[in-house]
């Protein structure tokens, strides 16, 4: 998909087929591209039109950040090998095959006052009809990630300007309690080679909607 759309066309386009049943949204793009907040978009946008609706983010699958410092990764927290992608893929398959007579899925949430996941904190309700889930890897053309993009009946890419991205980024890391300068070389070293990484799934996106 090369032709990028508003939000409010992509939620056009996916709405109709809420009717028919569930549906697993992936929202994706690199990091600062507005991932979480769309995904709070769409989902009020559900919620206001009568659709059962519960966003599941990817950041819920960061490793433990004692098994990131014990394997000397935390410098890369972020990176994909820094989730357990092969659990988030388990956890969406078993959204995706959700009846309505099974009991409720729950899913993990990252706190980022504690830089950790917490277990059992989203509960996914066997009547719930839009499953959001929102990360950077969701694309992502390698295993284990490869078995996510399986999981999802969409899948949007998010598209900002580059410059307006490093912006936000940097701002969100002195958000976080970093210097200016250790916002700077973050934002433009690991998170910059995520971004690449995940720039190069775009094409595997079913809408490419225009951030803001």
């Amino acid at each position: 998909m090369s032709t990028s759309v508003g939000l409010e066309h992509a939620w056009d386009r996916l709405r109709p087929r809420l009717d028919a049943g569930r549906i697993v949204l992936g929202i994706t793009g690199p990091p600062a591209a507005g991932k979480s907040t769309v995904a709070e978009r769409v989902h009020g946008w559900a919620i206001a039109a009568g659709i059962r609706a519960v966003v599941v983010p990817m950041d819920g699958y960061h490793l433990a950040q004692a098994v990131l410092d014990a394997r000397s990764w935390a410098d890369v927290k972020g990176a994909p090998h820094t989730f357990d992608a092969a659990g988030y893929a388990d956890l969406l398959g078993r959204v995706r095959a959700q009846a309505a007579s099974d009991s409720t899925v729950w899913a993990p949430r990252f706190d980022r006052s504690l830089e950790d996941p917490i277990a059992g904190a989203i509960a996914v309700a066997p009547d719930d009809r839009l499953i959001i889930t929102e990360g950077n890897y969701l694309l992502l053309e390698q295993d284990p990630w490869r078995a996510v993009r399986a999981c999802l009946d969409e899948c949007w890419y998010l598209e900002l300007p580059d410059g307006v991205r490093r912006e936000r980024l940097t701002r969100r890391h002195q958000d976080f309690g970093r210097s200016p300068q250790e916002a700077a070389h973050r934002a433009l070293g690991t998170d910059e080679v995520n971004a690449r990484l995940v720039a190069a799934s775009r094409r595997a996106a079913d809408v490419v909607v225009r951030a803001d």
